[in-house]
C-alpha cells in the first residue's frame, strides 16, 4: 500500500482530524514562506526588526517599512487554494475537529473554513489594534489609508501606535488560542501536518503530544521534518494536488 493510499485510508476511518498547517499550505496562492529561497527572511534584511515589537514601537522607519510590506498587493490578491478547500470539505464531510494555524494570511477562514475551528496560534494580518487604547479593526482600512498616502497610520481613536494583530518576536502567545490547540490535539484521533517544517515549537510540539495520546499522523510537506519517523504515511508531493485527492470522496 503506497503512503497516499494509506493516508485516503486514515482519514477515511477518522473522526476527529486536527490540521496542523504551515506557510507551505499558502505558497500557492502566492504567499512565500520565511525560510525557502525566495522567503520573507531570505529576501529581506529588515524582515527581523519589522517582526520584533521592540524595533517596530520604537522606530519610526520600521513601521514605515512594515506597512509598506503590508499594504502589499500581492497579500491583498491572494486567494485560498485547493489546499485550503479542501479542509473545508474535511469539515463538511463531519471528520475536521479543527485546525491549528501558523500562518497569519486568513486563506483558512477566507476558503470557508468555521472561524471557531481555526486556531490562530501566531495571530492575524487582517486585523489591527492600537498599541495604546486597545482600538481595533480589519486591516484593509488601514491598508486603504496607506494607499491614500500615510505612510505609518495612527489609532482613529487615541493617536496611537497601531500594528496588525500578530505575534511578534519578544510577545507571548495568546494563551488561550495555545491551550485550545494542545486540547485539540489531545482529543484528536488523526493529526494532519501540513505545509510545516514542524522545526518551531511551541507548535511543532503538537505532534508528538497528539501521537503520544493515541492519534495517528499523515505529514504533508515537500521537505524532510523532524517527526516523518513518527508518520503512518508521509506525502511530498504539492499540497494543493495531494490533499484534494486524500479527502475526496469514492
Amino acid at each position: 500500500m503506497s503512503d497516499l493510499e494509506r493516508a485516503r485510508e486514515l482519514i477515511a476511518g477518522a473522526s476527529r482530524v486536527a490540521a496542523l498547517t504551515g506557510a507551505g499550505i499558502s505558497t500557492a496562492s502566492g504567499i512565500p514562506d520565511f525560510r525557502g529561497p525566495q522567503g520573507r527572511w531570505t529576501s529581506d534584511p529588515d524582515a527581523e526588526r519589522i517582526s520584533t515589537l521592540s524595533w517596530y514601537l520604537g522606530d519610526e522607519d520600521v513601521r514605515k517599512k512594515a506597512w509598506k510590506a503590508r499594504a502589499h498587493p500581492d497579500f491583498w490578491a491572494a486567494k485560498p487554494n485547493p489546499g485550503h478547500l479542501a479542509l473545508v470539505t474535511l469539515e463538511r464531510q463531519g471528520r475536521l475537529a479543527g485546525i491549528i494555524t501558523q500562518n497569519t494570511d486568513g486563506l483558512h477562514q477566507l476558503a470557508g473554513s468555521t472561524p471557531g475551528l481555526v486556531h490562530e496560534v501566531h495571530g492575524s494580518a487582517r486585523t489591527w489594534r492600537c498599541e495604546e487604547c486597545g482600538a481595533s479593526g480589519p486591516m484593509d482600512e488601514m491598508v486603504a489609508r496607506v494607499y491614500a498616502g500615510e505612510e505609518d497610520p495612527r489609532c482613529p481613536t487615541c493617536g496611537g501606535i497601531v500594528r496588525a494583530t500578530v505575534i511578534l518576536f519578544e510577545e507571548q502567545l495568546n494563551r488561550d488560542v495555545l491551550e485550545a490547540s494542545f486540547s485539540l490535539a489531545e482529543q484528536a484521533d488523526l493529526m494532519l501536518a501540513i505545509g510545516t517544517t514542524l522545526t518551531v515549537f511551541p507548535v511543532a510540539g503538537l505532534v508528538p503530544y497528539a501521537v503520544g495520546h493515541g492519534a495517528r499522523l499523515i505529514i504533508v510537506n515537500g521537505q524532510p521534518t523532524p517527526y516523518d519517523d513518527l508518520a503512518d504515511a508521509v506525502l511530498r508531493d504539492p499540497i494543493e494536488h495531494v490533499l484534494p485527492e486524500l479527502v475526496a470522496s469514492d
